[in-house]
């Protein structure tokens, strides 16, 4: 059976707040535009982690991520 890790990622698109949490604790928040969600994004991607759910309301993102543990 294989196993998950699991991780978000925040955007409050209005303020520029970018958060991502990671599993062990480990987080990361920036200020940024469009082109700071992609970076960061493509940057879990190359660890593994891909999007798996992502929902919206008014100003805000929230994604749900997973790689094999």
């Amino acid at each position: 059976m294989t196993r998950f890790e699991y991780a978000t990622v925040e955007w409050l698109w209005d303020a520029g707040q970018l958060r991502a949490d990671l599993p062990g604790g480990k987080n990361f928040a920036a200020q940024g535009e469009y082109a700071a969600v992609v970076d960061l994004l493509g940057k879990l991607g190359k660890d593994g982690w891909e999007v798996i759910t992502c929902v919206s309301n008014t100003n805000w993102l929230f994604w749900t991520l997973k790689r094999p543990a």
